[in-house]
């Protein structure tokens, strides 16, 4: 693919709290309409990276271009368009306990659309079937009614109802049974591919993380070790991807 698919970028950015250097100069690239996922062991940044990435935070130094643009040189008005393309499915689902999950779901259109109830519930049963589940048998449920994996499902109905360019998933299988991690990798890759979006994937979850991977950014000690495709890191015969890929610990 040539540079003009790129739809992030990070140049040479770093990240300083304080004393403390989190990232020490990373740069790499994510491809339109790619999964790539980001790994590497706990501390290591990247969280910060999903962060930076929104404008949450600015560089110490370095450029983040997203949709073309340098996010840590937008306004607060420039920022809040941005993310508007930009969903996120946050770990643990992030669902509003006191909502059903028709309302759940309905929130992001009543906040930011002009929708009548009628297109709104037509929009929320979409999303609803997207993502595997049967509107019938959930809308009228509430988030605690629902199993872990059906509550990750209908918060990721809610992040595409808005239909972003780029997701980003934090730990999407965290917590998960191994059937319903299964689900939910397949359902990154399906609506990669039916609605075109670009996809982030913060995870520690090694065995899913091959399964959607186009590209795996491995991270360690601030830098980038490696951003490159999965048969990579599975055949890599550097001691550290090992160590993580293969789950070794060391005292």
């Amino acid at each position: 693919m040539e540079k003009d698919n790129n739809i992030i970028e990070f140049i040479d950015v770093h990240k300083y709290f304080g004393e403390k250097k989190v990232l020490r100069g990373i740069s790499f690239e994510i491809k339109e309409g790619s999964v790539s996922v980001v790994m590497g062991p706990s501390g290591t940044g990247k969280s910060t990276v999903i962060k930076l990435m929104v404008g949450l935070i600015k560089p110490t130094k370095g450029e983040i271009i997203v949709l073309g643009k340098d996010v840590s040189k937008l306004d607060k008005k420039e920022l809040l368009e941005l993310r508007k393309k930009i969903g996120f499915a946050f770990q643990f689902g992030a669902l509003f306990d006191s909502m059903s999950i028709y309302e759940n779901i309905a929130f992001p259109l009543r906040e930011h659309t002009k929708l009548r109830e009628k297109e709104i519930k037509a929009e929320v049963i979409k999303a609803i079937e997207m993502v595997g589940l049967k509107p019938d048998e959930v809308m009228h449920l509430y988030p605690d009614e629902l199993s872990g994996g059906m509550q990750k499902r209908a918060a990721i109905a809610r992040t595409i109802i808005l239909k972003p360019k780029i997701i980003l998933y934090d730990e999407p299988t965290s917590g998960l049974d191994p059937i319903a991690s299964d689900l939910i990798s397949r359902l990154i890759v399906k609506l990669q591919r039916e609605l075109g979006t670009t996809s982030v994937v913060i995870s520690h979850d090694i065995k899913e993380s091959f399964k959607i991977a186009d590209q795996m950014i491995m991270l360690y000690d601030g830098k980038v070790l490696a951003a490159r495709e999965p048969e990579f890191f599975k055949t890599s015969k550097n001691p550290i991807i090992r160590q993580f890929i293969d789950g070794i610990a060391t005292l």
